[in-house]
């Protein structure tokens, strides 16, 4: 059986063609793997496990439907979706993982992440990335009203647009030596991750050893997903998605 991987799917009501997309995805493609892994940003924003927003419940509910029905799934915090806890998997059955996890995949270790941690010449992002990872910070956050925080999301995601449109695209891709380094320490020789929009496979060299990094694509145009089976990998497309009001197709993390 096959492990799936997908990424920067940012459902929300806005994109109900998209909702549709993995709903599907979930019945067809999914059904029989061995497992599925999430590596952030599944919705657009995410508020707190208390928040029911009924675009938002139709994604937990189709997770619930898909892991009652004996699909193995993960997910990774993304930068739209930090605050998962134990509500999240209580009610789609899906586990929340570290960021970044060593993952054993048909007896190869394989490093997956959401991929932010390692735009380190985006610094006014890392900052931001510090400070709302803190413990402290989500805990206070979320002991604000829902309608509060979902208004601060709302302002976080402009403000999120505005930084993407005027830093130059390069800073926001990944810092090809913290790859490397996250390769030396996990002593992984595979790298799987979202994040940037750019999917592509990168092939290194690393003390004589090949390694590869393979960037998962995001659905704001086309709905995508990766198999890996055996150490084989390819990227399907599930075909264009309709993008709804005000979501541009635009590279970058927004």
């Amino acid at each position: 059986m096959a492990h799936l991987f997908v990424s920067d799917l940012h459902l929300d009501a806005a994109a109900p063609e998209a909702i549709a997309q993995f709903e599907a995805f979930l019945a067809h493609q999914a059904r029989g793997a061995e497992s599925l892994y999430i590596l952030g940003d599944l919705f657009e924003a995410w508020v707190g496990d208390d928040d029911a927003e009924p675009a938002r419940d139709r994604v937990c509910r189709a997770l619930r439907a898909a892991t009652d029905a004996g699909l193995v799934a993960f997910v990774l915090h993304g930068n739209r979706d930090f605050l998962y806890g134990a509500g999240f998997t209580a009610r789609t059955g899906v586990r929340v993982l570290p960021d970044p996890v060593l993952a054993e995949l048909d007896d190869t270790p394989v490093l997956l992440s959401h991929g932010d941690l390692f735009c380190t010449d985006d610094h006014a992002y890392q900052e931001l990335r510090t400070v709302v990872r803190d413990p402290s910070f989500q805990r206070r956050f979320l002991a604000l009203p829902l309608a509060a925080r979902s208004l601060l999301a709302a302002e976080a995601r402009a403000g999120s647009r505005a930084h993407t449109a005027r830093v130059v695209p390069q800073i926001m891709d990944v810092n090809e030596q913290a790859v490397q380094s996250a390769f030396q320490v996990s002593g992984a020789r595979w790298l799987i991750h979202g994040h940037t929009h750019r999917p592509a496979t990168h092939e290194y060299l690393l003390e004589g050893e090949p390694a590869r990094r393979i960037v998962l694509g995001a659905w704001y145009e086309t709905g995508s997903y990766l198999v890996w089976s055996r150490g084989e990998h390819r990227q399907v497309s599930l075909g264009p998605v309709s993008l709804g009001p005000g979501r541009p197709g635009q590279l970058g993390r927004d």
